[in-house]
């Protein structure tokens, strides 16, 4: 069981090399940490953290982070920092060719094959290869995923997507490469990655029948944004609830739209992306994620080490 010692967050970037599954992976990290935080500015972020600080802290619990498309690493860093102040290392990375430096793969059937693999990847590098993994419990690791990163989660805890129900998105954009994609041959999923214990998924991507969904077993929280976006309906997230064959612990979020799972955008952010940073009148994106923080770092600490000691 891990300490769960009250300790600030320890922040460091990673690159996990590439190998025959795929190139390699930029990404960063969020840790326990006794050395003292100070603002760090990353892009049109300022967060509270101590950078390259040592790791406090043994047999800690990990969780993995998925992005939605055209994401980054930093997308949900405020709970990345929740979790790491709670005792959790936290490990996020950019997804090759769908992140907001490179799109090169955003309309195309490749990630919904190479994310799973980039979270695999990722755990294995994280378990064997990030030098502070002497202080990780390989046995206690979870994933949190956001729209796209939300399918993620779901093909990495065992659902079996159909892509072919994607023609849904091709009704007004049918010349998207996607749409071309899903009519020939089909690379073959990558397998479910049992080592992830627990998931908490946000507003996924859904692409997935109720058979498709039967095999996953693991403790699931699901999110649902009010009103939907980018893909997602409050529809498409109810049927992934009603799917899933053990009841999840299931959030809808009055008020919200899609990004709202966002961290909260500070000024410049919200002036040059008002598409992710803009909610509906009346929603509060600051207090929602206190209170989404609080409740994801809670199931965490239930489904992965129990109850905090000191």
């Amino acid at each position: 069981m891990s300490s769960f010692l009250a300790n600030a967050a320890g922040f460091a970037w990673i690159s996990v090399p590439a190998d025959a599954d795929g190139p390699a992976l930029k990404g960063a990290i969020w840790y326990p940490s006794a050395t003292p935080p100070a603002a760090l500015e990353l892009g049109p972020f300022t967060m509270n953290v101590a950078k390259d600080a040592p790791v406090q802290g043994d047999h800690l619990p990990l969780v993995v982070m998925s992005h939605g498309t055209g994401g980054s690493a930093l997308g949900h860093q405020d709970t990345a920092v929740a979790l790491a102040d709670a005792g959790f290392v936290v490990a996020a990375i950019n997804h090759p060719g769908d992140n907001y430096q490179d799109l090169s793969q955003q309309m195309h059937v490749a990630p919904f094959i190479s994310r799973p693999r980039d979270i695999s990847r990722l755990i294995s590098w994280m378990t064997h290869g990030w030098p502070g993994a002497n202080h990780l419990n390989d046995q206690a690791i979870g994933f949190f995923g956001f729209s796209r990163g939300g399918y993620t989660g779901l093909v990495s805890i065992g659902a079996v997507p159909d892509l072919t129900l994607g023609e849904a998105f091709c009704v007004h954009q049918p010349d998207l490469p996607f749409c071309t994609e899903i009519k020939g041959p089909l690379p073959s999923m990558p397998p479910a990655d049992t080592r992830i214990k627990v998931a908490v998924i946000a507003d996924p991507l859904s692409v997935f029948s109720k058979e498709g969904l039967a095999k996953i077993s693991v403790p699931v929280q699901l999110w649902a944004s009010e009103y939907g976006g980018d893909g997602v309906t409050p529809e498409s997230v109810a049927a992934i609830r009603k799917g899933l064959p053990h009841a999840p612990e299931f959030y809808s979020v009055a008020g919200s739209g899609h990004f709202s799972f966002l961290s909260p955008c500070p000024a410049q952010m919200t002036a040059s992306v008002p598409r992710l940073c803009t909610d509906r009148p009346g929603f509060d994106r600051v207090a929602f994620h206190q209170r989404f923080n609080t409740q994801v770092t809670a199931f965490f600490r239930a489904h992965l080490a129990g109850p905090p000691t000191r």
